[in-house]
C-alpha cells in the first residue's frame, strides 16, 4: 500500500466537551500543547511523515483559531496544487442543522471523500497525542488483508463515552467491541482507523439510510463479526485528552527527558512557525526543569513549568508546576502553583493562586486577576 494512496481525514472538534473550559473559544485541534504545538499538529505530522499528501480537516464550530493555525498547510508541506490540505466546514444534511456525530459528519463530507483519487482513507481525531510511523500500520493492514484496522493502546481507558474497547485474538483480529467502561486494563481505541474508501462510503450511506448515529456502536460493533477488523498497537508516548487534569498531566509529562525524546525525536512534529526574539532572562531569574518558548521575558523564578511564546514573569514572581499559554503576563511578586493560564491572561501584582497536581486551577483567555 502506497502512503500517497491514502486520504487523511482529521476531526478537529471531536470530544470538545472533554476540555470544555479550553475549547469554549477554540476547537480541540487548536488547543495549545507543550508551549509550542497545537493538538492537530500531531496527526497532521504523522500523516505527512508517512508520505500522505491529501488531508481534509472536518470542522464543526469555533474553528477560526484552527484556520489561522493551519492556513494553507504550508508548515506541513500540504500547500499543493494536487491534494494538499482542505478545511471542511460543517454541512447541513436535509436541513437538520449541524451534524451531531461522526456518521453525519462523514456523510456531510462525502462529496470531498468521493471525489478524491485515493483508494484508502485514514480517519483520526485531535484529542490524542502520538507520533508514530503510519507506514507500519499500512503494511500491517495489507499483510492481514483487513477490512478495517483500528489503532489502540493497552491501559486504563479514558472517560470518553464514544471510545471503543475491544478484545483481540492471537492473530490481532478484534473479536468483541463495545463502548468503553473505563477499565483499568483495556485495549482501547485511539480512533485512528484505516479502510478502503469504497467500504467507508458503503458503511456511511447504509448508516444514514437507517438513521444510525453512533460510529462505535452502529458501524464498528454491528460489523465486528462480518468484517475483518484488526487492532494495531501504537507503542511509545501516547496521551489522551479526556479532562482538564489529563491535559495538565500530558503537558507535565513533557518535562521528562525520555518522554520528550519518545514524542519529538522519532520523527519531526511540524507546526506553524512564528519568528520571535529569544527568551530573555533577568539578572535575578531562576529557571529549572521547564520548557520556555521564544519571546518570553523571565525576571522571577520558574520551576517545572511550560511557558508558551511571549510569556512575561515579573520580578519576585514564583511559578511552579504551571502551564502558561501565549502572552500570559505574570506581574511582580505573584505566586502560582498548578495553574493553567490561557492566552493573554494577566495576573496583577502580589496575587497567590494555587491548585493541586490532581486539580489544577484554570484561568480563561484574556481574564485579568
Amino acid at each position: 500500500m502506497r502512503a500517497n494512496n491514502v486520504l487523511g481525514l482529521v476531526f478537529s472538534n471531536t470530544y470538545d466537551r472533554c476540555l470544555d473550559e479550553i475549547t469554549s473559544i477554540r476547537s480541540m485541534g487548536s488547543v495549545p500543547y507543550g508551549g509550542r504545538y497545537r493538538l492537530i499538529d500531531f496527526p497532521l505530522s504523522a500523516m505527512v511523515n508517512s508520505g500522505m499528501g491529501h488531508v481534509g480537516i472536518i470542522t464543526k464550530s469555533n474553528y477560526q483559531s484552527l484556520m489561522d493555525h493551519v492556513g494553507n498547510g504550508r508548515a506541513w508541506d500540504l500547500s499543493r496544487k494536487n491534494g494538499g490540505l482542505r478545511i471542511l466546514p460543517p454541512f447541513n444534511m436535509n436541513n437538520v442543522g449541524l451534524y451531531t456525530g461522526k456518521i453525519q459528519a462523514l456523510a456531510g463530507a462525502m462529496d470531498f471523500i468521493s471525489h478524491s483519487d485515493e483508494e484508502y482513507v485514514l480517519i483520526t481525531d485531535s484529542s490524542f497525542i502520538f507520533n508514530v510511523d503510519l507506514t507500519k500500520m499500512f503494511k500491517y493492514h495489507e499483510d492481514k488483508n483487513a477490512d478495517i484496522t483500528l489503532a489502540y493502546v493497552n491501559g486504563k481507558a479514558p472517560s470518553i463515552s464514544e471510545l471503543a474497547e475491544f478484545d483481540i485474538d492471537t492473530d490481532g483480529r478484534i473479536t468483541n467491541l463495545f463502548r468503553t467502561t473505563g477499565s483499568d486494563n483495556a485495549n482501547y481505541s485511539l480512533n485512528v482507523l484505516l479502510m478502503r474508501k469504497s467500504l467507508l462510503e458503503r458503511l456511511i450511506n447504509n448508516a444514514v439510510s437507517l438513521n444510525y448515529h453512533s460510529f462505535t456502536e452502529d458501524i464498528l460493533q454491528r460489523n465486528v463479526k462480518s468484517l475483518k477488523i484488526y487492532g494495531y498497537n501504537f507503542d511509545g508516548f501516547v496521551r489522551v485528552m479526556d479532562n482538564i487534569q489529563s491535559y495538565f498531566e500530558a503537558n507535565m509529562a513533557l518535562l521528562d527527558k525520555e518522554n520528550r525524546k519518545a514524542l519529538l525525536s522519532t520523527q519531526p512534529v511540524y507546526t506553524k512557525v512564528k519568528d520571535d526574539v529569544p527568551a530573555i532572562y533577568g539578572l535575578d531569574s531562576h529557571v529549572s526543569n521547564s520548557l520556555v518558548a521564544d519571546g518570553c521575558v523571565i525576571e522571577g523564578t520558574v520551576e517545572n513549568s511550560i511557558l508558551s511564546r511571549g510569556v512575561h514573569i515579573g520580578k519576585g514572581a514564583v511559578v511552579k508546576n504551571c502551564v502558561l499559554m501565549q502572552n500570559a503576563y505574570i506581574s511582580d511578586n505573584v505566586n502560582l502553583n498548578c495553574v493553567i493560564a490561557d492566552k493573554d491572561v494577566v495576573i496583577k501584582p502580589n496575587k497567590v493562586l494555587s491548585g493541586d497536581i490532581t486539580f489544577p486551577v484554570y484561568i480563561g483567555k484574556g481574564i485579568v486577576i
